[in-house]
């Protein structure tokens, strides 16, 4: 099977020097260089090293205003891949994740991502994450990552800047409506470091909430609001 597409990874970064190396190391051990046209860390304004560190390690380096959306938007914009990988500093996609990507889109598979472990043994979290494989906009998440079709994401407008969180499943949501979303069956693992810094009953109760607000029809300023008083920064 000829598969000629390339794939442009964009990760949004702020202050990820603990993680960015790491994760660089990782993508390049763990795919084809082949189908990796670049690797984007879009940086909104590290102070810890992050852009010079990931530059070191071969990454293409952008500066962006901060928010995830913005930053994402902006290396979506300047990528040279026909397929954009979103992925966060601290989530670790599966060894030949691009063979992965790429089998999805020579099967007209135009958006998807992985299901989701969390790097812990805590049955709390491992029971939410059990919940990634199911094919429904509920169940979706950043932490997941995300493969698009370039033209398709262009298309669909990307990520709404006025969600400063929430902008994932936003963005997912309007997905489900466009294109044939695919939940590929291998995970991707993710940091659990929040729901440890936070706890994990309250921080998945408080995420619960914002899910429900935005069904509701709440706006991201609302979302925003709630998880700033709720969950700190």
């Amino acid at each position: 099977m000829k598969l000629s597409n390339t794939i442009s990874i964009i990760i949004p970064t702020l202050n990820e020097a603990a993680h960015i190396g790491n994760l660089l190391k990782y993508l390049k051990a763990n795919s084809n260089p082949k189908n990796i046209k670049e690797i984007i860390v879009v940086d909104g304004g590290s102070t810890d090293g992050t852009p010079s560190l990931a530059k070191t390690l071969g990454a293409r380096i952008i500066t962006s205003e901060m928010g995830r959306a913005k930053q994402m938007n902006k290396g979506a914009e300047l990528a040279t891949g026909h397929v954009l990988y979103f992925l966060h500093a601290d989530t670790y996609p599966p060894k030949d994740f691009d063979l992965y990507i790429l089998k999805a889109v020579h099967h007209n598979i135009s958006s998807g991502c992985f299901r989701m472990k969390f790097d812990t043994s805590k049955k709390f979290l491992q029971f939410f994450a059990w919940f990634s494989r199911i094919n429904h906009k509920l169940c979706r998440g950043g932490d997941q990552s995300l493969f698009i079709l370039k033209d398709l994401f262009h298309k669909s407008g990307g990520f709404n800047e006025n969600y400063i969180i929430y902008e994932d499943t936003e963005f997912i949501g309007r997905l489900y409506k466009i294109s044939n979303f695919a939940v590929l069956p291998q995970s991707v693992i993710t940091s659990a470091r929040k729901y440890e810094k936070y706890g994990s009953y309250k921080l998945q109760y408080h995420f619960g909430i914002i899910h429900l607000k935005n069904l509701l029809g709440f706006g991201p300023d609302q979302l925003y609001k709630y998880y700033k008083k709720n969950i700190a920064p």
